[in-house]
């Protein structure tokens, strides 16, 4: 791999900003009994099976260890007195689209990440602003004003610093990482929190004894390259606060999927069928964060002979829950020849999208 020179713009002027426990303060803002209380935003368990996924939760649940992506299983048995409330996506979809129309207002670089967060260019801005940091404040008094949430929000001269920024102080918090504070802020971070970094990436780094901004600084490039690639590359430009890429104004994504791969094989139909249903929960959650529905399903199977197989099927119309991409997904493997090898490897991808 060729090694670029190490060339920081910091002339830009970015902010993240991310709606504070979104859904679950669109519920508690339109019910005052729920203010105050801890909100989970899922199926209750006690009704559904022990089914659903945590899509959010309020401040008051977060105080339990309740988080997103947890099932909601879980977060019953931490938080017995917890308010489940199934939620409402076409509501929350029309208050995040009066999210991005206030974002609007001061720039037309701005790149949706989810529902709920966007980055915005605002080196050149529609108010004539020299301040990146004035933008950001009337953002957050025109949302609390004009529909009575809160954000926070992060500002730097790059979208990597902009996002750990809009981390540091939440709820409702504005942070600021000017170029001369980029290295002393990463230093101290744990690298956990660098976005982008996975589980994954994060237990292989700490193999290497790396733990801390300040530890990955001290590694060298070609180290990083070899450990782990074209992100190693990344990693050690981003240690320093390097990351030149633009807002993107157009984000079309073309697929959703999940997949795992299992260090002890699947072998009966019974444990496939139950890890589809888990991929189909994941995939509902995803699908509801960025507001798509999908109408082709792929299954993708990997037996422990590494040969993979990949299936799909097309509906009539658009799908987005859990259970119906479950039984689609059931039916395609049932329609696999027998195979009497153990299973390494199941993922779902939902492509076809269209938005809700």
């Amino acid at each position: 791999m060729l090694i670029f020179p190490l060339i920081n713009d910091t002339s830009r002027k970015i902010i993240h900003i991310d709606m504070d426990a979104f859904f679950a303060a669109i519920e508690q803002r339109d019910n005052p009994k729920l203010r105050g209380k801890p909100v989970i935003i899922a199926r209750d368990p006690r009704f559904s099976g022990g089914r659903g996924v945590v899509s959010t939760a309020s401040y008051e649940a977060r105080e339990f260890g309740i988080h997103s992506a947890m099932s909601a299983k879980e977060a019953y048995e931490r938080c017995p007195q917890g308010i489940f409330v199934s939620g409402n996506h076409e509501k929350y979809s029309q208050v995040g689209q009066q999210v991005r129309q206030i974002f609007y207002r001061y720039t037309d670089l701005v790149e949706p990440v989810s529902i709920d967060e966007a980055y915005l260019d605002v080196t050149v801005n529609k108010i004539g602003s020299q301040s990146a940091i004035k933008i950001a404040k009337l953002i957050q008094r025109d949302i609390w004003e004009e529909l009575h949430l809160t954000a926070s929000a992060g500002v730097s001269y790059n979208k990597f610093l902009a996002k750990i920024a809009s981390d540091m102080e939440k709820p409702h918090g504005l942070t600021v990482i000017k170029p001369d504070e980029a290295l002393s802020v990463l230093s101290q971070l744990p690298v956990e929190k660098f976005h982008g970094v996975g589980r994954k990436t994060v237990e292989r780094l700490h193999a290497m004894g790396v733990y801390t901004g300040a530890d990955l600084q001290s590694v060298p490039e070609m180290t990083l390259i070899d450990r782990f690639g074209r992100f190693g590359y990344d990693l050690y430009r981003k240690a320093r606060g390097i990351s030149n890429a633009p807002v993107k104004v157009e984000r079309t994504r073309k697929s959703i999927g999940k997949e795992r791969t299992y260090s002890k094989f699947l072998r009966t139909e019974e444990d496939v069928k139950k890890e589809l249903t888990n991929l189909s929960l994941r995939l509902e959650q995803s699908l509801e964060k960025h507001q798509l529905a999908g109408q082709t399903i792929v299954l993708k199977v990997r037996y422990e002979d590494f040969e993979t197989l990949t299936k799909r099927q097309t509906l009539p119309t658009a799908i987005a829950t859990a259970s119906e991409i479950d039984q689609v997904a059931q039916s395609i493997y049932d329609q696999l020849s027998q195979n009497s090898l153990g299973i390494r490897l199941l993922g779902i991808t939902v492509t076809k999208l269209s938005t809700k």
